[in-house]
């Protein structure tokens, strides 16, 4: 972790929406080779806010999950602005149950504001569908790492987030609900969000040292550098046996 000049918590969440943000799909070709996507849950049908799939970290087969906000007009309506619907969830219980199977690590990277509260969404089972991608996670056998770069918004992001270790970029945000939504709560007044966030502590700095992340990542990235702490850290938790992994794991949540 590289030492960031303090920002306050408005502009933490200003950065973390900004467009300016890395594209999942730029980062997954700057991170893995030979990179292979697979497609819907094999019930519903398919979704673009979620990419999921295979591909080499160095020399290491690596199964990783990307939440997807796109970058066209067009990219953004079809992702929803990066708000999975219950497929997307279920595309990703599909691509973990697989990394298990083949005893591949999970990486997940998480920029959403959230899951998607459409009419269909909850006709789909939105929210068993997060329930269920939490549970998988936390059960499984496998390492796995989060890297939320953007925005980390409720339910949504942390379905993709029950992770051995939780890493956050020096401009992001992880939070139970928006700040705007907190204040429309505490104070009826969405303007006052700027507030809310400080209250909140939606900054990496507050996140680690209550122990809600385990590390912070410089921005602009160093991709090489993140390359090799990945595989470094996936080496020491494969080292572990599984049942303490799964453990583990379990501990890190019910603290909280």
């Amino acid at each position: 972790m590289t030492e960031e000049k303090a920002i306050s918590a408005a502009e933490v969440v200003k950065q973390a929406r900004s467009d300016g943000k890395s594209d999942s799909r730029q980062l997954i070709d700057q991170l893995l080779t030979d990179f292979h996507e697979f497609h819907g849950d094999r019930h519903s049908g398919d979704d673009p806010a979620i990419i999921a799939g295979i591909g080499r970290l160095f020399d290491q087969p690596i199964t990783l999950i990307a939440t997807q906000k796109g970058i066209e007009v067009k990219d953004r309506l079809a992702t929803h602005f990066g708000s999975p619907e219950p497929w997307g969830y279920r595309k990703a219980i599909r691509l973990m149950r697989q990394a298990e199977r083949f005893n591949r690590p999970v990486l997940t990277l998480v920029n959403t504001p959230g899951a998607f509260p459409g009419v269909d969404a909850e006709k789909g089972g939105q929210g068993e569908a997060i329930a269920s991608c939490i549970a998988t996670m936390m059960s499984l056998k496998v390492p796995v790492i989060a890297l939320i770069f953007g925005e980390g918004g409720s339910g949504g992001a942390l379905a993709l987030a029950s992770a051995d270790q939780v890493w956050m970029t020096a401009h992001s945000e992880y939070s139970v609900l928006s700040p705007e939504g907190f204040a429309s709560i505490l104070w009826k007044d969405a303007k006052r969000s700027a507030e809310a966030a400080e209250l909140m502590g939606l900054t990496p700095k507050a996140l680690l040292d209550d122990g809600i992340v385990d590390q912070i990542i410089a921005e602009p990235l160093d991709i090489t550098a993140l390359k090799q702490q990945l595989i470094t850290e996936f080496k020491e938790l494969f080292a572990m046996p599984a049942t303490k992994l799964v453990d583990q794991r379990y501990a890190r949540f019910r603290k909280f």
